[in-house]
């Protein structure tokens, strides 16, 4: 970046007082950094065609007299509220609380605010929420996966910009991010079978999920090709919970399904396999192979850490907020499906039986 032009800040100016009664405005800042009012405007919007150089000058100065932007006041000049509509599933989800903070972060960084609401994974419940967000006339909305029929979201991106993820869909005004859960659960199978694993147990999510189906897919493909075993039995379904987790393993353990390792569609059911599996006295990895699913936070630090793959849930929060600027600013969003990655850690081993 170029060197911002500091003789320029120590020109001889009014001083500004902070405080309601002599709050900075946006033609002092324009008068101070020796540009135009629309091209501050155009810089804190994010749409400005200037140098650096100027960028840096017109935020230095934003910094020194403590100006901040009138929310209405932009939202007149410019038609925009400078707000994103959000529509999550579970707020208080450590999966999607990861994506949410990746778009607030990012959403910051373009002076936008997010506006969060849950749908809980209820397509009545969502529709709800997603016209709740137009009404409140936020500039776009992030999707992040859900329930709503695609032909509800490009009817919405008729009148207002759509991201959603967990999708591959297409259409005038909306952009769609997806993760390859198929390969992310082929890559577990491939590194069990090269552990010896031939009998594996898999823990699903609920299939009126897209990506719990793929990754049951993405498990039966690679087995089969593996020669491993596919039997019905070895195949529970379970609801993307701990709680959930914890009862799956327990119905495999009370059926006497024979196993060496276990896949769960997601960390959190496999935090709550290994419970299961700790309270009937079987060790992992000693005993029993763990694989997760999403690569959490929290899946480093458990005992032992979580082999998962890896889909970096963050990042998927600021590839959506970015797609969203990008489409506000009309510029067109670079394609996204999200690799997966397999991170090995202590919870997998050569299966020894």
């Amino acid at each position: 970046m170029s060197k911002v032009n500091i003789a320029a800040l120590h020109q001889p100016r009014t001083t500004v007082m902070r405080g309601s009664e002599h709050r900075a405005t946006l033609t002092m800042v324009a008068k101070q950094a020796g540009v135009s009012p629309s091209t501050v405007s155009r810089i804190l919007n994010g749409t400005a065609q200037v140098s650096e150089e100027k960028q840096a000058l017109v935020k230095a100065v934003i910094e020194e007299l403590g100006f901040r932007p009138d929310p209405a006041a932009r939202s007149l000049a410019g038609g925009r509220t400078m707000s994103i509509g959000v529509l999550t599933q579970f707020i208080d989800s450590p999966y999607y609380g990861e994506a949410l903070r990746g778009i607030e972060d990012e959403l910051h960084k373009a002076n936008y605010v997010p506006l969060f609401v849950s749908g809980h994974w209820n397509e009545a419940e969502e529709k709800n929420r997603l016209f709740m967000l137009q009404e409140r006339k936020v500039d776009g909305i992030i999707v992040l996966t859900g329930k709503l029929a695609n032909e509800t979201l490009v009817e919405m991106a008729a009148k207002i910009p759509v991201v959603v993820t967990g999708r591959r869909l297409s259409a005038s005004g909306l952009f769609s991010i997806d993760f390859d859960n198929t390969e992310g659960a082929s890559l577990a199978v491939r590194h069990l079978h090269a552990l010896g694993h031939t009998r594996v147990a898999f823990i699903s999510g609920p299939l009126d999920h897209p990506d719990a189906t793929e990754r049951l897919q993405g498990f039966k493909e690679e087995a089969s090709k593996k020669g491993m075993a596919l039997d019905d039995e070895l195949i529970v379904y379970s609801d993307y919970q701990e709680a959930g987790g914890f009862r799956a393993m327990n119905s495999l353990l009370d059926a006497r399904v024979q196993f060496t390792a276990v896949l769960a569609a997601n960390d959190q059911m496999a935090y709550g396999a290994r419970l299961a599996l700790h309270r009937s006295g079987l060790r992992v990895p000693e005993d029993i192979s763990l694989i997760g699913f999403d690569d959490l936070p929290h899946s480093a630090f458990t005992l032992p850490p979580l082999t998962s793959v890896r889909q970096s849930v963050y990042e998927i929060g600021v590839s959506a907020a970015k797609a969203m600027i990008d489409i506000l600013n009309k510029q067109n969003p670079p394609s996204r499906l999200v690799a997966a990655e397999l991170v090995v850690r202590e919870s997998t081993r050569i299966n020894r039986r």
